[in-house]
């Protein structure tokens, strides 16, 4: 691991607290690593609740625990967890994939990716090591001993070396129980931010599929659009299939082409937002091999670009800048026609209930997927076209007004977990004084 992506202050603090403390001791001496393994001849029908590398949130929430049988589990799920366990990931460092395991749960098995610390009870309070853990500048001393650059990891023993200080226990269930505390308020209003974000964005999605299927005019007169999912639309709106409204739909390149460090911007599904494109991309293309991909997929400003498979399914972005880029086949390209407003066609697949219908459409496939013949077949509603600009033209400034809004909330999430991350550093480090 590159020790330049650490923070070279928070480096220097942490030399010198190794330096002045007289009561460090190597993690090993005060813990047992990994003491508990499920053997191989556990009964296939055994019942384990799993917790992969991926269930661990950098926040340490456990996000997912999977119930399996033995006979189906993964080989690496093997580590034996009992309430007062501090989990630590030794792959894939960076995650900070560290975790406190609150109460006994049967056969509660972790993956092999992680290392379990046990506390000796003489000599740590459980909570404590796991603040301890958490605190920034053993993240970074974990990190730091890892090696690999895409796929970093580290070992039992590395971990086993890092130092901990060793103060009395009744000084560390202090320190345990002020952080429990303060965490947990921290934690509450984070909570409180993340319910608005899905607030507003649910009002955003009702307001979007409210204007493109019924207008802005709620007395309009309504007629049967004779389609079950579409339902009634206004009386002068039109009902045709996609395909008649755009120029092209298509989407990007199906055999993965040779890719350069520099070029033409080779962009997929990841990098595909919601309603923005990242072209800080790590594939590019020759100048030549883009113009011939481009001479099938050549997405423009004013197109709008949906992804068609993978965990963003659906997710739709438009191309509002003039750079020139190309795309895998995991994005399909949009250009509508003469009649249709590309911001409207950019809301109007925002519909959540128009990309239910795609989804229902593919559900039979082996991988769910939204297919270039579906979406082309599929039937929208469509008003004249200055009604369009006028639907258009309201959503868009609800829209840009709730982006701000949440983009204004994350941020102060972001700086609540950096100042919770900070608390716990410098309580675990007495940097802090803790109240009696």
């Amino acid at each position: 691991m590159n020790n330049s992506l650490i923070s070279c202050d928070r480096k220097i603090v942490w030399i010198d607290f190794l330096k002045n403390s007289d009561n460090l001791i190597p993690l090993k001496y005060a813990v047992r690593i990994n003491p508990e393994v499920l053997p191989e001849s556990s009964s296939p029908e055994l019942v384990i609740q799993y917790i992969d590398i991926g269930s661990v949130q950098s926040t340490g929430d456990i996000s997912e625990i999977n119930q399996l049988n033995f006979a189906e589990a993964p080989s690496r799920a093997r580590r034996k967890l009992s309430k007062g366990n501090t989990l630590v990931s030794t792959v894939r460092t960076y995650l900070k994939a560290i975790t406190y395991i609150e109460k006994n749960t049967p056969n509660l098995i972790a993956s092999t990716g992680f290392a379990v610390l046990v506390p000796h009870e003489k000599v740590l309070h459980e909570k404590y090591l796991y603040y301890w853990m958490r605190s920034s500048f053993v993240i970074d001393e974990i990190c730091a001993r890892s090696v690999g650059v895409s796929y970093p990891a580290t070992n039992a023993t590395e971990i086993g070396s890092i130092p901990i200080p060793i103060i009395p226990l009744e000084q560390q269930c202090l320190i345990a129980q002020f952080l429990d505390r303060k965490t947990a308020a921290i934690d509450a209003l984070i909570a409180k931010k993340q319910r608005l974000i899905e607030l507003l964005e649910e009002k955003r999605s009702a307001l979007i599929n409210q204007a493109v299927t019924k207008g802005l005019d709620l007395a309009v007169r309504m007629k049967d659009s004779g389609i079950p999912w579409v339902g009634e639309i206004p009386e002068h709106w039109s009902l045709l299939k996609l395909k008649r409204s755009c120029k092209k739909i298509t989407d990007g390149e199906h055999i993965s082409p040779d890719c350069l460090d520099e070029g033409v911007p080779l962009l997929s599904a990841k990098d595909v937002g919601d309603r923005t494109i990242n072209y800080k991309v790590e594939k590019f293309l020759s100048l030549d091999d883009a113009l011939q991909s481009r001479k099938r997929c050549n997405p423009e400003c004013g197109d709008v670009l949906m992804v068609s498979r993978g965990a963003t399914i659906g997710r739709v972005a438009l191309v509002e800048d003039q750079t020139i880029f190309c795309l895998m086949g995991s994005v399909i390209l949009l250009k509508p026609g003469k009649g249709l407003d590309s911001l409207f066609l950019y809301f109007l697949l925002k519909n959540t209930t128009l990309k239910q219908e795609l989804l229902l459409t593919s559900a039979s496939s082996a991988q769910q997927a939204i297919y270039l013949v579906d979406i082309a077949d599929l039937y929208i509603q469509l008003p004249s076209q200055e009604e369009q600009k006028k639907i258009s033209e309201y959503l868009n400034t609800m829209e840009l007004s709730t982006n701000r809004a949440i983009h204004l909330i994350k941020s102060q999430i972001e700086k609540l977990q950096e100042y919770r991350q900070s608390l716990i550093t410098a309580a675990v480090t007495g940097k802090l004084p803790i109240p009696d």
